[in-house]
């Protein structure tokens, strides 16, 4: 079955930066458009950004653009979420996910069939 595991979270200071990784298995993830979501504690999980699965093309809500950078290498299986310049409201459990859905850009978590498991991202001085 599919598989999705997030890694690379962590106490950052504000300013930092992080790499989140996303390990998939158990399908060609690589013919599937991917995301990341996020989900602070009393608050609804949120779209953070995604890729699509051949052009690299990626999609980010306004709060994280210019300051995150999704990636993929299909050869790896892997997708990553680059976060530069981090600030105390980016704190959340992080999430990568798959949608079967490629033509349109999709934002809601329901539109996502796999999810991983979360890897958590505190910004705190």
């Amino acid at each position: 079955q599919v598989q999705l595991v997030e890694s690379g979270g962590g106490l950052v200071q504000p300013g930092a930066s992080l790499r989140l990784n996303c390990a998939t298995s158990g399908g060609d993830s690589s013919s599937y458009a991917m995301g990341w979501f996020r989900q602070a504690p009393g608050k609804e999980r949120e779209f953070v950004g995604a890729i699509k699965s051949g052009s690299n093309s990626s999609h980010y809500r306004d709060s994280v653009e210019g300051r995150f950078t999704i990636s993929r290498d299909n050869a790896k299986n892997m997708v990553y979420l680059q976060m530069n310049s981090l600030k105390p409201e980016d704190t959340a459990v992080y999430y990568c996910a798959r949608t079967s859905i490629s033509r349109i850009w999709v934002t809601s978590p329901k539109s996502y069939d796999f999810w991983g498991q979360g890897t958590q991202v505190t910004v705190s001085s």
